[in-house]
């Protein structure tokens, strides 16, 4: 786990400076504080900072190969690297290191862009061609690791964090307005959108190649899933899962320096502890707690885990007072506002376990995988209100539009009677409909409707969704989308801020290819969730784990602390013309969202929770990004 960067004057072929790429690669030093490396030649520049995790004497970048035909910079890990070297060596290459970063130069020089499709990983790299003069970034199939750019004039900056790519242009570009609006509507920037005008995210499982003067992005990972043919069994199920996980765990240990694990409460953290077990003992583990006073407090449950698999555990202590000032901090290390309270317990877990680890693993995946928030099952039963008779619905659904609060149920009903596919998708994730957000903005900032921008980002994965059912075609988007944009974002940010690796052993590409090709039977059953899943957790889990409630965190604490802090400052800063939002918001129209929140008619504290993140990463913008996060 590292920090790449880099520029390449694809345009006029100028030579860069090594002291620019220094200052990109200085401004992720916590990303790397082990090893730094350069490669300079000519119209490009590669920069590395790295995290000693695998062959530490031996994986310093960018790497090469003998005849320093291949230059790589890579931030993540490859998994099935040994089996890769062992096939690589078959055909006749050499190794010079026990490096996974080397498997990718030789696999570069025996598959070309194909080395991709033959990584099990995450990864965000860059691989310079020397004779065809042509480099080649690419991100993950899932979004695991980040890659930003800025392509104008010629030049290309690219870079790990968005900072290094603002440190290469050496300029503060403003906010994009239309990534606001999409902000606004799903509480993250989907890719291929920043919320900076001109950089850009490259999008899970695509990759930019500059060639010829000239650079152009595609998906290069195009796994179509289809449904298994004969159909598997209950049996057949749970016993290829439990054999996926247990390999799955194995590769995800592989380390030449300690490892730890992020431990919840609940089944999924619980489950990997075990699968830990397998193939070692007395882990060191960690959890975010606030106190035995709090009902949805996860220490007590988290220590039963630890202590009945034998873990040494530790408790972070969270309090108000902290979360609160500490809050600014944290949006800057993130560069892009994510309004989820899990930013706060995240950052202070991964802190504490730096102390003692340099890598951890986490439980994210199932969620997504297994249909596990509430959103999953109105979409897995939206045929049975199709079923309905008109004469019924009509009054159904008038009762619920006149329901107080509960605008889950509402944008729910909405979405259920759209009648595309992919729009119906679009308004399940959207806070609110997408008239009601438009109508906040200043007049004429926007160029089109944001709905149309979420589509448009998802236009070439669909056609790979065809044959799924429509739970599976919504779990296909949201695995590209809502998972890599927001959940692994932070995760990605938050951790490398404490110079933390953090792996997600159940969104192994193995794992994932097989769970997607599975109807929705098998994920949401007579109304129980993540039913596969559950059937693996059953044979190694003990039934108190399993019977206890999905809380993540003790996410429910921050909100309320969120809410606390919301309510202190939000009447001033809403009813203050002179707050940084409304260079492109409109004060009357979004103090009329305050106001009907306040009368208990509407609940838009997700939407007012988002417009308070935005103003404080307005803020950290005009106090200047720091160079590097936490400085």
């Amino acid at each position: 786990m590292c920090g790449i960067c880099g520029q390449y004057n694809v345009g006029d072929g100028a030579p860069v400076f090594r002291r620019n790429i220094e200052r990109m690669a200085n401004s992720i030093a916590h990303r790397g504080p082990d090893d730094e490396g350069y490669f300079v030649s000519g119209p490009l520049g590669l920069g590395f900072r790295r995290l000693s995790i695998i062959d530490l004497a031996g994986g310093h970048q960018p790497m090469s190969d003998a005849e320093e035909s291949i230059w790589v910079i890579f931030n993540g890990e490859i998994y099935n690297f040994p089996e890769l070297k062992q096939e690589l060596e078959s055909y006749g290459h050499g190794f010079r290191t026990r490096s996974d970063t080397e498997v990718i130069v030789h696999g570069y020089k025996q598959w070309g862009d194909e080395v991709l499709n033959h990584l099990n990983g995450m990864f965000g790299l860059a691989i310079w061609d020397v004779r065809k003069k042509r480099l080649l970034i690419a991100r993950d199939p899932f979004g695991i690791k980040l890659i930003y750019y800025s392509l104008s004039g010629g030049r290309l900056c690219f870079g790990s964090e968005i900072r290094a790519v603002l440190a290469g242009i050496n300029e503060q570009p403003g906010t994009d307005p239309n990534s606001l609006n999409l902000f606004l509507r799903y509480r993250f920037t989907p890719s291929p959108h920043t919320m900076f005008r001109g950089v850009r995210k490259l999008a899970p499982g695509s990759m930019l190649v500059c060639e010829n003067g000239a650079c152009s992005v595609r998906h290069w990972y195009t796994f179509r899933p289809t449904p298994f043919t004969p159909p598997k069994s209950d049996d057949d199920v749970r016993d290829d899962l439990a054999e996926l996980y247990m390999q799955s765990m194995k590769r995800h240990l592989l380390s030449d320096v300690p490892v730890g694990l992020l431990l919840s409460g609940g089944v999924d953290s619980g489950l990997l502890l075990s699968l830990m077990n397998l193939y070692g003992s007395f882990w060191k583990t960690y959890t975010v707690g606030y106190g035995a006073s709090f009902a949805d407090d996860e220490l007590v449950d988290a220590e039963k885990t630890a202590s009945r698999f034998s873990s040494q555990h530790t408790s972070v202590l969270l309090d108000r007072r902290t979360f609160e000032q500490t809050l600014p901090a944290i949006v800057s290390c993130l560069e892009e506002p994510i309004a989820s309270s899990s930013i706060v317990p995240m950052y202070f877990v991964c802190q504490r376990a730096r102390q003692d680890v340099k890598v951890a693993l986490i439980g994210q995946g199932p969620d997504e995988l297994f249909a596990g928030y509430r959103r999953h099952l109105g979409v897995r039963y939206s045929s049975w209100w199709g079923a309905i008779p008109s004469w019924m619905r009509t009054p159904m659904e008038s009762a619920i539009r006149a329901l107080p609060r509960n605008e889950m149920l509402k944008r729910g009903l909405y979405s259920l009677n759209v009648t595309d596919r992919t729009q119906r998708y679009q308004q399940v994730l959207s806070l609110l409909p997408g008239g009601e957000i438009d109508g906040l903005f200043q007049d004429g900032l926007l160029d089109r409707d944001a709905g149309d921008a979420l589509i448009e980002c998802w236009k070439d994965l669909l056609a790979l969704s065809t044959e799924t059912d429509e739970l599976g075609g919504f779990q296909f988007l949201e695995m590209r989308s809502t998972l890599p944009d927001e959940l692994l974002m932070f995760g990605d940010k938050l951790s490398m801020a404490h110079s933390l690796e953090v792996r997600v052993p159940f969104l192994d590409k193995e794992i994932v290819e097989y769970v997607e090709r599975l109807p929705a039977s098998f994920k949401v059953r007579r109304a129980t969730q993540k039913w596969a899943h559950r059937q693996v957790c059953g044979q190694l889990l003990p039934a108190e784990i399993l019977k206890r409630k999905k809380r993540g965190f003790a996410v429910n604490v921050v909100d309320d602390w969120f809410r606390g802090a919301m309510t202190a400052q939000t009447a001033d800063i809403l009813m203050d013309p002179t707050s940084l939002m409304y260079q492109y918001l409109q004060p009357s129209a979004v103090q009329q969202l305050f106001r009907n929140h306040q009368s208990g008619h509407n609940d838009h504290h997700k939407i007012l929770f988002s417009l308070m993140v935005f103003e404080e990463w307005l803020r950290v913008q005009v106090s200047q990004v720091p160079t590097a996060c936490g400085d």
